[in-house]
């Protein structure tokens, strides 16, 4: 029989996964991507710039693709890479054997300082036509600028440090707008010497830039200064808040004599100090120092693991490569990237890998071309750039750091090693596989495993290499990983890797059972990574479609602990509660129940639990919420003896009260039995309940009549009160509540409509005879009166006693008839006020008909302005005057609906009646005689004086409520607007 291992390269090789030495040329699928097959280009690819200066090149400079060069007649030629057919042409001051002495060029190209030989200084913006002098600069020869790393203005320089031949340190800032704090008119802002080197030696090499600081408030910053011969540190806080110069206070922390330093001897009275930055703004990460005994570089640490004094970490000396030919030779410059130094000799350039310093490329300039001269860097774009008297070259890098994770695996540095052959498959699986061989010599036997697990490597040699181990955690830390690493269609080898897993993960526990050790950290670990490992998607996957193997598995090694486990896992979650039921573990039972979402398997168990363990049981019911039917639980609620167990009766009664008052349950089954638990368990709690449903039968869920029964059974007299009245039943309401408390009975007697006056009377008249016959409180059923207004000493008097004395109830009767007769007065008053008015309204009308109005023929309508007397008009007493038709076009949109429709109705009726008679005048006829009788013009007439011309509009009731009205309506604002203009 085939092994496990032999089975599943038979499965490998039938589903196409192929081994790398079995690969073909046409295994493209593999990933891998040969290098040789392709022509590189070389890292360094030069390019000679097709240009021919008018003159002798001096000096160059790149920044931003923004290209300055001095030629010899002291004339600077700029040029715009992007835009290189638009040369430029600035001229320098002349003066009698003056010359450039070295010119600066800021990373952005927005900035230019140029020093000459005689000491004058110019500053140069990128939008100018004309140099500017430095006037403070004057008499200082500079020989390094350390530009500001960090500033983001296009228009000044921001703070920047000058350093010259004298071993002077200077702080300035160079700005466009010419409106210096201290010198006015001039372009530096401000000039400060911040330190003067002990040995006046030229400072050849000067950086600054900002380290990481937790403090907001003040920055750290860290310079780096050059001599030909010494290199020098600076590091010190800078307060954000700090005027100008900000690198006082730093400086001013270091003596010159005391002053520590980096001495090479042998220097060749020059060198160069250069950054390496990955991108512009970001921290410098590396450093080189070409000085006299070679190149001198390192890595730049601002985190402080090289002391709280220096930023430099990593640091080494590397001699000049020179060959027969060279040994004479010193170099003229350099230029730093990531992975190499870029050294100019006269004659050549050559570039040293930076990591195993050997020399990469050896570029030998044709005599012809004439004598180097420089070399830089576009620090922002990458390109390198040497020039000759009369040549520029530009140097384009290629995927310089092509073989570097060659060199990082040489050198055992693994993880450095990957994150550079990252892009390339074959490169990686090489670095893997020698990791893990590496791991594995070492000991490290599952971090091998790991790495193994991620090679092309044979699957059965690895898995044979590790199964010889003692422990399997390895071998298992393999599977795993090949595990994860299978497609999703590699079902067979899936399965079988899962299946082995399996069994390597019992085997191993059940050796710890068998050893005693079954309750050690050990064991538990290995349980947990068992379980971790099924409950994993893939292995869950796996095992749903084959889990009665899993389940014979598991059980044949005797683990029933993970067989619960295996059974969650897959969601058997009714055969995991049966399980914890039949060993009456109901609270793990419950756990599990409460852990799934079939609601089906609550209804289940639930009354088995009910009995156990009643407050979890309601609790988790209570969790469930909405997602549970409480109809669908009634069977596990009445399934007690509340006499035996009354906390189960409770624990249902808060179950029904979060069903009735969270979640507005509305079912009467569910109110009915709350209703029956408060009336047998929990009678305090019954007439809150009642008056919570309210007094509204449409409103109320529980069954009136179940409840009034039930209440009358266990004799809960106050609730069956409540539930008379509800019923409308006011007078067995008021017997009831007459056995318990009159107060009770003389709230239900005011229950009834107020326009139900007999039955109110009646239901106090209940009330008086229970007080006066049954309570025999004559006193009391007096204050009656008091309370209800229907009650007279004459209702009551019957229910006395033939014998009681009058003194009980005399002040009654005189109060009684004093009211009757303040009454009767009331009633006359009333009556001779009415007679008066009549009185005043007749002597009215009569003076209103001897009154009269006089118009004239040139009065004026009030509305419109026209004469009155064109048509048909109304006259006020007031005085004012109005065409028929203008007030009711003012009365109309004031008038309700109902009213309007009326008017236009008269208004029609009255225009018929009148064609009606100019038809009959024009003919000569008389008008028919149902026509006339039709129209009734005075009555229509009337009807419509009654409801336009009631009042006058303008000092009547009409105005009063017109107070809100707009002057101009919004529809006029446009043709008003026109009239004013």
């Amino acid at each position: 029989m085939a092994s496990i291992l032999d089975q599943y390269e038979q499965e490998s090789n039938r589903s196409g996964i192929r081994r790398p030495n079995e690969m073909g040329g046409d295994s493209i699928s593999s990933g891998y991507i040969d290098g040789r097959l392709e022509t590189e280009l070389p890292i360094f690819n030069k390019k000679k710039v097709n240009f021919k200066p008018p003159e002798k090149i001096t000096h160059l400079v790149v920044s931003n693709n923004f290209l300055i060069m001095a030629m010899s007649n002291n004339v600077l030629l700029r040029l715009d890479l992007e835009q290189p057919d638009q040369p430029d042409e600035v001229e320098l001051p002349r003066s009698v054997d003056d010359h450039v002495h070295k010119i600066f060029q800021d990373p952005t190209g927005r900035h230019l300082i140029i020093s000459m030989g005689s000491q004058e200084n110019y500053y140069l913006s990128r939008n100018w036509k004309k140099p500017k002098p430095i006037t403070k600069l004057r008499g200082h020869l500079l020989e390094s600028v350390g530009w500001n790393w960090q500033n983001a203005n296009d228009n000044t320089t921001s703070s920047i440090l000058l350093g010259t031949s004298r071993g002077l340190i200077l702080e300035t800032e160079l700005s466009v707008y010419e409106d210096s704090r201290f010198f006015q008119g001039n372009v530096e802002q401000y000039l400060k010497q911040l330190f003067s080197l002990e040995r006046p030696d030229s400072i050849t090499g000067l950086e600054f830039d900002r380290m990481p600081s937790p403090d907001m408030s003040t920055y750290k910053y860290y310079i780096l200064a050059t001599t030909p011969g010494r290199l020098y540190q600076f590091i010190g806080q800078v307060s954000q808040s700090a005027e100008p110069p900000m690198f006082l206070t730093l400086f001013q922390q270091y003596e010159p004599a005391h002053l520590q330093f980096l001495d090479l001897p042998g220097d060749f009275g020059y060198s160069e100090l250069h950054l390496f930055f990955p991108k512009f703004r970001q921290q410098a990460l590396k450093f080189a120092w070409m000085t006299g005994p070679g190149l001198y570089y390192g890595d730049i640490d601002v985190k402080g693991s090289a002391g709280p004094n220096s930023i430099l970490t990593n640091a080494k000396l590397m001699p000049y490569h020179k060959d027969g030919d060279d040994r004479n030779k010193k170099p003229l410059a350099m230029v730093l990237t990531e992975f190499h130094m870029l050294v100019l000799y006269p004659d050549s350039m050559k570039a040293i890998c930076s990591l195993n310093e050997e020399m990469v490329f050896d570029d030998i300039y044709p005599e012809w071309l004439g004598k180097l001269k420089g070399i830089c860097k576009d620090a922002i774009r990458g390109t390198i750039w040497t020039f000759t008297s009369n040549c520029v070259f530009k140097y384009k890098v290629t995927k310089e750091d092509r073989d570097v994770w060659q060199m990082y695996l040489e050198r055992g540095e693994f993880e450095l090693a990957k994150e550079y052959c990252k892009d390339n498959a074959m490169h990686m699986d090489k670095v893997v596989t020698k990791q893990a061989d590496y791991l594995f010599s070492k000991g490290r036997y599952e971090e091998s495993a790991d790495m193994f697990a991620l090679t092309q490597n044979s699957f059965e040699e690895v898995a044979l290499k590790l199964i010889k181990l003692p422990n399997k955690d390895a071998l298992k830390m393999f599977v795993q990983r090949k595990l994860s690493s299978l497609r999703s269609q590699d079902k067979t080898q899936m399965t079988m890797l899962v299946t082995w897993m399996i069994e390597l993960f019992l085997n191993q526990l059940g050796g710890l059972k068998e050893q005693g050790q079954d309750d050690t950290s050990e064991y538990d670990n290995t349980q947990e990574q068992f379980r971790k490992f099924l409950g994993q998607q893939r292995v869950r996957e796996c095992v749903s479609n084959n889990r009665s193997v899993v389940y014979d598995l598991i059980a044949s090694h005797g683990d029933v602990e993970d067989l619960v486990f295996f059974a969650h896992l897959m969601k058997d979650f009714e055969r995991v509660i049966g399980h914890h039921i039949q060993h009456k573990n109901y609270l793990w039972a419950l756990e599990v129940l409460t852990k799934q979402t079939d609601v089906e398997l609550y209804y289940r168990f639930s009354p088995l639990l009910m009995q156990y363990v009643p407050k979890e049981t309601v609790d988790a019911w209570v969790k469930q919420g909405r997602q549970l039917d409480p109809k669908k639980l009634i069977p596990a609620l009445v399934q007690y003896d509340h006499m035996r167990n009354r906390e189960q009766g409770n624990e249902a009664i808060k179950y029904l009260e979060f069903c009735v008052q969270k979640m507005e349950n509305k079912d009467c089954a569910i109110h009915n039995y709350l209703l029956s638990l408060y009336a047998k368990l929990q009678p305090q709690n019954l007439m809150t309940y009642l008056q919570l449903q309210g007094e509204d039968p449409e409103d109320i869920s529980y069954d009136v009549k179940y409840a009034l029964r039930l209440c009358a059974e266990f004799g809960h007299k106050r609730a069956c009160v409540h539930i008379y009245s509800l019923m409308g039943l006011y007078e067995e309401a008021v017997d009831m509540a007459l056995q318990v408390d009159v107060e009770l009975a003389k709230q239900q007697a005011d229950k009834p409509d107020e326009e139900d006056r007999e039955m109110r009377k009646k239901l106090w008249l209940r009330i008086a005879r229970h007080v006066v016959e049954e309570e025999k409180d004559i006193k009391r059923a007096m204050e009656f009166l008091h309370e209800c207004d229907r009650l007279k000493i004459e209702d009551i008097l019957p229910f006395f006693p033939d014998f009681v004395t009058i003194d009980h109830f005399k002040d009654a009767i005189i109060s009684s008839l004093q009211e009757y007769n303040q009454h009767i007065d009331s009633l006359k008053e009333e009556m001779e006020e009415a007679t008066q008015s009549a009185e005043e309204i007749r002597k009215e009308i009569q003076s209103f008909r001897n009154k009269y109005a006089l118009v004239k023929a040139e009065d004026k309508c009030s509305s419109c302005g026209y004469p009155l007397m064109s048509r048909g008009f109304y006259l006020f007493p007031c005085g004012h005057k109005f065409h028929m038709d203008c007030l009711i076009a003012e009365v109309l949109p004031s008038l309700p609906a109902s009213k309007r429709n009326q008017v236009e109705q008269l208004q029609r009726k009255l225009a018929e009646g009148e064609a009606a008679l100019g038809a009959a005048g024009s003919t000569g006829k008389k008008p028919d005689s149902s026509v006339v009788n039709g129209v009734k013009d005075m009555e229509i007439k009337a009807k419509l004086d009654e409801l336009v011309a009631s009042e006058c509009i303008l000092c009547g009731d009409f105005m009063i409520r017109c107070v809100d009205k707009l002057f101009i309506e919004d529809d006029e604002w446009s043709s008003v607007a026109t009239e004013w203009e």
